[in-house]
Order: C-alpha cells, then sequence, then structure tokens
C-alpha cells in the first residue's frame, strides 16, 4: 500500500487508542503524514426553540489540548491536528476529501442491537459515505472470546 495521508479520527475514548497503534504503524510503514483529528459537535437545540450556546473559545480550548496530547506512538511518524467542527460522520468523510487522504482509520465501539440503533455509528457512516479505504478497528475488549 502507498500512501501520502492517513486520517486518524478520535473521539478520545479508549477505543481510538487501538486504531491509533494501527494509524501509527501504517503511517510508518507507508511514510504517511498521519492527520489526527477530532469532531466538535455544534451544540443542540432544547426546549421552547432555545439555543444553549456553551462559552465557544474555553471549550474549543480544552478540546484542542485534549487533541494535542494524541500523538502517535513512534517518533518517526509525522503528524499534525485537526479540530473539526459538525456531525462527526460527515465532518470526517470531508476531511478526508479535502486532505486528499488515502485512508482513514477509525476506531468503533463495537455496538450491537438496540444500542448502535438508537445511538448510530459514526464509524458505519464514515464507511458507507468515505470516497477512501476506510479501515474500522475494534478495541480488543470489544471483540468476543471464542471458547
Amino acid at each position: 500500500m502507498k500512501a501520502n495521508k492517513i486520517l486518524f479520527p478520535t473521539d478520545f475514548s479508549a477505543f481510538g487508542q487501538e486504531a491509533l497503534r494501527w494509524a501509527t504503524v501504517l503511517a510508518r510503514d507507508t511514510g504517511a503524514m498521519l492527520i489526527i483529528a477530532h469532531v466538535e459537535e455544534p451544540p443542540m437545540a432544547y426546549g421552547g426553540g432555545e439555543m444553549y450556546f456553551p462559552s465557544e473559545e474555553g471549550g474549543r480550548e480544552e478540546l484542542r489540548q485534549q487533541l494535542v496530547k494524541i500523538v502517535p506512538g513512534d517518533p518517526k511518524v509525522r503528524f499534525e491536528h485537526k479540530l473539526l467542527v459538525g456531525d462527526p460522520a460527515s465532518a470526517i468523510v470531508e476531511a478526508a476529501e479535502q486532505e486528499n487522504a488515502d485512508l482513514i482509520v477509525i476506531g468503533t465501539h463495537g455496538r450491537t442491537g438496540l444500542t448502535r440503533l438508537l445511538m448510530g455509528s459514526v464509524a458505519e457512516n464514515v464507511v458507507r459515505k468515505a470516497k477512501c479505504p476506510v479501515l474500522t478497528v475494534k478495541h480488543p475488549s470489544a471483540v468476543p472470546s471464542v471458547g
């Protein structure tokens, strides 16, 4: 596989750590730039048509601080951080297109059944909409044991 850019979206959960390991290895082995991204969701409307607007800069600064802590485990891997805003799946797909990413590596929570139906799956939507290949990575504890 030849890659120039690999996009790794993170939600800061433990599930993303395994995906980061895969993204790091792939970036190292292909010489690709690793783009580490997080999507900030805009505030939702609630009650009587009123909107809640949090302290935008304070919230964004906290997210930036969390994001810059996410780094590849291999110091030889080139990387950059991107803080995106919008619907997570759409923002990830759009960022991949804008960056001309050759691959998206995304962690999945491994939800099934009613939980997945109610909560949706960002990873599943990214797989459906992305124009480049997508590698989904389950956290090892989400993989059912055999036996």
